[in-house]
């Protein structure tokens, strides 16, 4: 059973918004939590005046404010600038604390880059796709292959495919793991490739794709299997009664305008 702590200051009348997972915080209480909780994505979107300013307004924790102001004013580590945040009201014990700090001193010695790529991995774990892809555009337009290797980007840009396919966006998806392909000559990768081209193009544009890049038939028809085999399971799952006359273009079509309209404001 995980710890409880009692509210102890006020609550925010206007929410501190944290970009990286998209949502708003009320009170130190959850600020603690999202700190202790969420390391890979303590950085400078979070770690600024911004955040001081609401502590002080919004909180009316003044102290805590001028020692934060400080923190920021001799750049001070995101370790150090945290812990006055978790001792404002005990939350951590110090043992706790120590531990977060190692974490965290671990995460910032590495190149920014690679702290990037932590952060959208992460981002990605947790089903938070969009935010996701966001930092993984970062990392590749920024990129310097001289720092980080060829094979870095690849796998960006292989982890960027990913989160693209979760949000049913398969042309989006087998763009990245063409360009990964391109960097990267990985058999896995083109296997995921050519399983993207099978979901977001019609038959016909399909075999013309596979012609072109060569495919041997008995590798075609293993992936055409297997995306048969998905929308088999598709239409066995808990919407079967929905879907079960359906082709698996129109089940990907479906789930593509259902997201979309999802994440309209």
């Amino acid at each position: 059973m995980g710890n409880y702590y009692l509210c102890q200051v006020k609550k925010a009348k206007n929410p501190y918004y944290i970009e990286s997972i998209s949502a708003n915080i009320y009170t130190i209480e959850e600020l603690c939590y999202y700190l202790k909780e969420n390391i890979y994505l303590i950085d400078k979107t979070l770690i600024n005046e911004k955040l001081c300013d609401w502590i002080r307004d919004e909180l009316g924790l003044k102290k805590l404010y001028k020692r934060l102001y400080e923190q920021l004013e001799r750049e001070e580590s995101i370790g150090n600038f945290i812990l006055p945040i978790f001792k404002e009201i005990g939350y951590l014990s110090h043992q706790e604390f120590k531990n977060l700090q190692e974490k965290i001193v671990q995460i910032e010695i590495q190149p920014d880059d690679i702290r990037r790529k932590l952060k959208a991995d992460y981002l990605l774990e947790y089903k938070m796709y969009i935010n996701a892809i966001s930092e993984y555009s970062r990392i590749l337009q920024e990129r310097n292959p001289g720092n980080m290797g060829i094979q870095f980007y690849a796998s960006v840009l292989n982890n960027m495919a990913s989160a693209y396919a979760q949000l049913f966006l398969f042309e989006e998806a087998a763009d990245c793991l063409w360009q990964s392909y391109g960097i990267v000559k990985s058999k896995e990768t083109y296997k995921r490739y050519l399983n993207c081209l099978v979901i977001c193009l019609p038959p016909a544009r399909c075999d013309e794709k596979f012609k072109e890049l060569k495919v041997p038939d008995e590798l075609r028809q293993k992936i055409q299997a297997r995306v048969k085999e998905i929308s088999i399971s598709a239409k066995e799952s808990a919407r079967a009664g929905e879907l079960s006359e359906i082709p698996m273009e129109e089940i990907v079509e479906s789930l593509k305008k259902e997201y979309h309209k999802s994440t309209c404001s």
